[in-house]
């Protein structure tokens, strides 16, 4: 099992910018995906960007174009930089690790993002 946790949420105003960043308690290196979800009230966990251990990236339709994750397999550590940020990026962000392609992942304890004026 991988521990997880997050850091860098916050509030901020619509426009601005956060980075988040995810350390892990273990080597990640070998670990399939990594990635961000979110979560805001009222509505189910969505997926909002993940990275292969091959540098493959997806991104959630709604956030293409603004947020841009990262991983640095030296550091143990998965960042998202979230730019452009919109009132409806308010949420709980979970960092997430799927050790294998298929199977069950790993999750943080959520860190706070709130946009608004």
């Amino acid at each position: 099992q991988v521990q997880l946790v997050e850091s860098g949420g916050g509030l901020v105003q619509p426009g601005g910018s956060l980075r988040l960043s995810c350390a892990a308690s273990t080597t990640i290196a070998s670990i399939y995906a990594m990635g961000w979800y979110r979560q805001a009230p009222g509505k189910q966990r969505e997926s909002v960007a993940l990275v292969t251990s091959s540098g493959i990236r997806n991104y959630a339709g709604s956030v293409k174009g603004r947020f841009t994750i990262s991983r640095d397999n030296a550091k143990n550590t998965v960042s998202l930089q979230m730019n452009s940020l919109k009132p409806e990026d308010t949420a709980l962000y979970y960092c997430f690790a799927r050790p294998y392609a298929t199977g069950p992942g790993d999750w943080g304890q959520g860190t706070q993002v709130t946009v608004s004026s």
